[in-house]
């Protein structure tokens, strides 16, 4: 993996007022471990989030540089924890931690797939990657920037697990070996359209019972009689 140079600076106080006013200014609170104790610093996430673009899943090693300090303070060290705000995905806090070139760390490899599997291209079903990243044992000048997994001979149904990863030299893979990297699942099965239903089935409304009738109904004699006729006023009498 190649080294990238990042720039930090010391900081005396700390606390969260003091984070709230570090970040309005620009820049992100981090701690750096593996020293004597653990030592407050600040750098600019802009920085960071640079470095790890294009790297999500895999430790980065860096060389830290003291701003202000004769020769830089370099020192070698990884990136061991990022916090995000939830909302607005802001930067807001980093751990580092201080390595030794011949000594061995615990660290997170991102794994990608390699080929084509034959079950999507023969049977058109779908990949499934089950695991994006894997737990290592390495030097920390031998961090691999991926760990490859071949899914090419992979039909419906087949799992990869992390016992048929190749390693790099140099690295052991920690994660269980009976752990599935990656399979080969069937299709999504079409959806069936619902069939209309016949027009003979459709709901009628019902007649509206409240409706008045006409009034040439109303007047109307009832069938089999007779109207009444009117009788006469006095006058016509």
């Amino acid at each position: 993996m190649e080294m990238q140079e990042l720039t930090i600076t010391r900081r005396e106080a700390t606390g969260k007022e003091v984070a709230k006013r570090l970040r309005r200014a620009g820049h992100v609170p981090a701690i750096l471990y593996g020293g004597a104790k653990p030592e407050p610093v600040l750098l600019d996430p802009k920085a960071v989030l640079k470095m790890i673009h294009g790297h999500e899943g895999t430790t980065q090693l860096l060389t830290l540089k003291f701003d202000g300090e004769a020769g830089g303070g370099r020192r070698m060290a990884i990136i061991r924890d990022l916090q995000f705000d939830p909302v607005t995905e802001n930067l807001l806090h980093v751990d580092l931690q201080e390595v030794s070139a011949d000594r061995t760390i615990t660290v997170r490899v991102a794994v990608r797939p390699v080929g084509e599997p034959a079950g999507v291209k023969e049977q058109k079903g779908i990949l499934n990657i089950v695991v994006h990243e894997l737990e290592v044992s390495c030097l920390p000048t031998a961090i691999p920037e991926r760990i490859e997994a071949d899914v090419t001979a992979l039909m419906i149904g087949d799992v990869l697990t992390v016992a048929q990863l190749r390693a790099p030299e140099g690295v052991r893979i920690l994660t269980p070996p009976g752990q599935a990297v990656a399979t080969v699942v069937p299709p999504m099965a079409e959806e069936v359209p619902v069939a209309a239903a016949p027009a003979a089935a459709a709901v009628t409304e019902p007649e509206v019972l409240t409706e008045r009738k006409p009034k040439e109904e109303e007047a109307a004699p009832e069938e089999g009689k007779k109207a009444k006729r009117p009788e006469k006023t006095e006058k016509e009498k």
